[in-house]
Formats: C-alpha cells, sequence, structure tokens
C-alpha cells in the first residue's frame, strides 16, 4: 500500500484549527510538549484500536518485547507498519493528524515519518526510560513532531511525561533502555541525562491524564519517559511521527531505531527526506 498526498480536506482541517489553538503552537514552541484533547473522534480511535490488536496478532520482523522476562506484564513495540496495516494507512490519511502536525510545527510542509505501536499489559513494571528520541534516529532539523495517541485511558502515574524546554538541547547520550549500554555515540561525547527521578521537583516536569481521542505532541529531542502500568486492561498507542520542511537525512554509523535498511545508498546525507518510504502528505502551497 502507499500513501499519496492528503487532498485538501476543509472538514479535517477545520478541525486541526479548532482543535490546536494558537496557545498550544506557542506551547510546543515553548516546552516542546503540549496535549491536544479530543482531536480524534471515535470512530478514528476505534480504526487505530482495530490496527493496534492486528498488529498484535501479527506483530513484524521489527517487533521486540522491552520488559524483562520477570515482569509480571509485558511491554510490546513495533515499528513502521503503516504499509501493511490497512487500518493506520486510512488513520494517517483520513484523521486531521497531519494537519495539526502542520499546525503545531510550523511547517509548509509535512512528510510521514515512521509509526510506532507500544502496548503494555496490566501489570507492566518497567519504565519507558527517560530519553530523547532524536539521537535514535537518521534525521537533522527542527521542525517535527511525534504524536503519542492512546486508545485506552491512561492514569497519570502511568501516562508520557516530558522536561519542558529540553527541546531545545543539548543532545543527550542514547542507551539501551533495557541494560543502559552507549550503542549509538561513543561512551564519553554526549552528556548524559541527569537523574530525573532522583529529584522530579528539580525539573519542569509535564503530562496529563489522557482519553481516547487525546494526542500528546512532542519534539524529538524533548526528554519523556513513562511509568510502568498497573491497570486495568492494557495500554494501548500508537504513536506517528511527522517531518517538517527543515528536515533532512543524517545516515549514522550505526543501527538507528528504526532501522531503514539500504537508504544510505538512496538518499545521500543532507537531502531533504524526498523517498517512498517518507510520504510528502502536504505540500507547501505554491
Amino acid at each position: 500500500m502507499t500513501l499519496d498526498r492528503l487532498p485538501s480536506n476543509p472538514k479535517l482541517q477545520r478541525r486541526a484549527q479548532e482543535r490546536v489553538r494558537d496557545a498550544d503552537v506557542t506551547d510546543f514552541a515553548r516546552d516542546g510538549a503540549v496535549i491536544i484533547r479530543q482531536l480524534f473522534t471515535p470512530d478514528e480511535v476505534a480504526l487505530l484500536r482495530a490496527g493496534i490488536d492486528a498488529n498484535l496478532a501479527a506483530p513484524s520482523a521489527r517487533a521486540k518485547v522491552a520488559s524483562r522476562a520477570d515482569d509480571p506484564g509485558r511491554f510490546f513495540e513495533d515499528f513502521c507498519n503503516w504499509q501493511d496495516i490497512a487500518q493506520f494507512q486510512r488513520f494517517i490519511a483520513e484523521s486531521p493528524a497531519a494537519w495539526a502536525a502542520q499546525r503545531l510545527m510550523r511547517s509548509p510542509s509535512v512528510r510521514l515519518y515512521h509509526d510506532h505501536v507500544l502496548v503494555k499489559e496490566p501489570g507492566t513494571r518497567q519504565r519507558t526510560p527517560w530519553h530523547q528520541d532524536q539521537p535514535y534516529y537518521n534525521i537533522d532539523g527542527r521542525q517535527n513532531i511525534s504524536m503519542w495517541i492512546p486508545v485506552d485511558p491512561v492514569p497519570r502515574a502511568s501516562t508520557l511525561e516530558f522536561v519542558a524546554g529540553s527541546h531545545l538541547g543539548p543532545w543527550l547520550m542514547p542507551r539501551t533502555f533495557m541494560d543502559n549500554q552507549a550503542k549509538w555515540f561513543p561512551e564519553g561525547s554526549l552528556q548524559d541525562l541527569p537523574d530525573i527521578e532522583a529529584d522530579r521537583a528539580a525539573h519542569p516536569i509535564l503530562g496529563w491524564a489522557m482519553e481516547p481521542g487525546d494526542v500528546a505532541c512532542f519534539q524529538m529531542l524533548t526528554l519523556h519517559g513513562a511509568g510502568g502500568f498497573e491497570g486495568p486492561g492494557r495500554r494501548r498507542v500508537f504513536s506517528v511521527r511527522f517531518l517538517g520542511e527543515d528536515t533532512r537525512h543524517a545516515p549514522r554509523a550505526w543501527k538507528t531505531s528504526p532501522e531503514f535498511p539500504g537508504l544510505v545508498d538512496e538518499l545521500p546525507a543532507g537531502a531533504p527526506m524526498d523517498h517512498p518510504l517518507f510520504p510528502l502528505l502536504i505540500a507547501p502551497a505554491s
């Protein structure tokens, strides 16, 4: 399946304009994270829920379990499935997500980067450690956004949290979530993350209890993390990432997360992300 450039859709564009207020755009630029309440309809959430359940039933080769064997719950992740799971592609094409991303990024264009499913079963102890996303990626630029979209209610204790203003830099050392190893940048080449959990009051932490239809939006350098999930039920989340006008390809000498095998041979370093893997959803106005 492929995604074509989105046609003008006044209804979706109007919903994005109404839900993403001017104050949200300002807050996103200042804090690197913002919540948009009820951006998505129950039908759009149901579409995602069906897609996540299809993904759980037939994981891709990229799927992994990000919790330990002795964890009473389970933390499942999978990436880059929009081409294979029809519900994900429909959601990206038929919801106001890309239009909201355009408004928050203040970008004339919007490209799809990738999708990411994150499911914590009830009783999961495994935290999502504090981290920035962009050091794991193969891109450079400031105009980017991740949308974290739960299809189940998420209590405040289990929600995604952010350190306000951390998107302004610096880049901090990315490490493996399970064993804290520096596998991307050489040890000592980047500043280590502060121990946020040791002194939470010292950091401007943002986080919100969320309901289906809500979306937490954040810039890819924003420090973020999440607690475990006691339940009841699952914490199923679909995350979709978009790229703006200034994003450029930044090949790495190591395996990125997610990986795009062969891309370095097809897209030069420093080039715009003009490739079928990253469809142009919204083009600049002519």
